[in-house]
């Protein structure tokens, strides 16, 4: 999980100075070496480290926090703070051109995950109510453009790809043109990488970027490759002046130093941050919800956001019909199955739930499970699965041979379901008596 050992550890520490209760000078500066040591064990840079530990001292250390009733929470706040104006302030949105095709131009080193996040930026835009066109301009590594193609297809969005033996200046040109007439209003070019930084690269890059004038230029790091990306993203930037950064890999980085060194060194935002392999696993980047997520503090509204866009508004309200007149069945079950696994991973999921973002690895999530559970109802009748109550024996036999579990995982999945109906009842008894709401339940109000 992002940022999962850099959290636990200043977690921690302000674990111990809430205990503390009333704060010394000496308490803060304790608090705030372990800080520092957290920050460069997450691989951050150490200039970046030297001058945020700086500007915490600065303001937690004086008789207006150490005085004040609740001292280890306005730390706290300070950390927050800062962590927040550390990673960006606030998010930075992709700049749209006010004359279409606005021109996105993707740059970065091979293996940083350029070719998946230029489809993956055109999903969310197409979702958006834009109308991109991605352009395969990489013509050197084997199998780019097939694999471009491949991801235009799967999002539903077009792509310009005349082939490996064009050059790539008049791919990039060509696909810009091609926008115009098509009436495309965003165009996503992806180019060739390197292994490492070359003259022939930049060279290259700098050549395209003065045939087409993009309107924002993305640079695509690795964020598991720690100080390289930063280092990338400083080399890349004196060279092409890039307008924003997309840390990919992000879910896989315990550690996090890229994320918050970055941007204090190449003074550039960090526009998007890349959570997985699938196609719709791409977020804006909000800073102050990630340094929330860091301090254990959840991010509600990132949760909001994946709901909204997982569940249908329509299917919502007919779950809730079928709540309030007691018909919820093991159909309705799955499909909330799937609508929940359909917004993202659940150590994710629960890592923003305040509170819980620390404490996640302790829950033992196994997303095994839901499949297992989801396997077993696939293997039921449709009379099965609406009427429960018929499935004896060896109609469980069947449905365990049929879903590869066993009878008792059969047994413990309509155990918990029929637990789950008899609550249902209660709440909606209680509502008949006249009771608002329910606890905080999302189908009701």
């Amino acid at each position: 999980m992002a940022f999962e050992g850099l959290a636990e550890k200043l977690q921690a520490v302000f674990k111990r100075l809430r205990g503390k209760g009333k704060l010394t000078e000496a308490d803060v500066e304790a608090a705030l070496r372990e800080v520092r040591l957290a920050l460069l064990e997450a691989d951050v840079n150490f200039k970046v480290v030297k001058e945020f530990i700086g500007r915490v001292r600065e303001r937690a250390v004086g008789q207006e926090v150490l005085a004040s009733l609740t001292p280890a929470q306005q730390v706290i706040k300070i950390v927050y703070d800062e962590l927040t104006q550390l990673m960006g302030g606030s998010h930075a949105k992709l700049q749209l051109a006010g004359t279409p095709p606005t021109v996105v131009l993707m740059v970065g080193l091979q293996g940083s995950g350029k070719t998946t996040t230029a489809a993956k930026l055109a999903r969310m835009l197409a979702r958006q109510g834009r109308q991109p066109l991605l352009v395969a301009a990489d013509v050197y590594r084997p199998a780019a453009i097939e694999q471009l193609v491949t991801l235009a297809g799967q999002v539903g969005v077009p792509v310009h790809a005349p082939g490996p033996d064009r050059d790539p200046v008049e791919i990039a040109r060509g696909g810009v043109e091609e926008a115009r007439r098509r009436g495309r209003d965003v165009v996503i070019i992806d180019t060739a990488g390197r292994l490492h930084v070359d003259e022939p690269l930049m060279q290259e890059l700098e050549r395209i970027r003065a045939a087409v004038q993009p309107h924002e230029v993305l640079l695509v790091v690795d964020a598991m490759t720690g100080q390289d990306a930063v280092n990338v993203a400083e080399q890349f930037n004196n060279r092409l002046g890039i307008d924003g950064i997309v840390l990919t890999k992000l879910d896989g980085d315990a550690r996090g130093g890229a994320a918050l060194s970055v941007r204090a060194v190449t003074g550039k935002p960090i526009k998007f941050v890349g959570l997985g392999e699938r196609v719709d696993q791409l977020e804006p980047f909000h800073p102050e919800r990630m340094a929330s997520r860091i301090l254990g503090m959840g991010d509600v509204l990132s949760l909001i956001e994946k709901a909204q866009a997982a569940f249908d508004a329509e299917e919502a309200r007919r779950l809730e019909r079928k709540l309030r007149e007691q018909r919820f069945d093991l159909e309705d079950f799955l499909e909330q199955l799937r609508q929940v696994r359909k917004m993202g991973p659940l150590d994710q999921l629960l890592g923003m739930i305040p509170g819980l973002g620390g404490r996640v690895k302790d829950l033992a999530v196994d997303e095994r499970e839901l499949r297992r559970i989801e396997a077993i109802i696939q293997s039921m009748t449709p009379e099965e699965r609406r009427h429960p109550e018929i499935i004896n024996a060896s109609r469980r036999r069947r449905i365990a041979r049929g879903s590869g579990t066993r009878v008792q995982d059969v047994n413990r999945l309509l155990k918990q379901f029929a637990e789950t109906q008899r609550l249902m009842k209660q709440l909606t008894g209680a509502a008949r008596k006249g009771r608002r709401g329910f606890g905080g339940l999302p189908f009701f109000r």
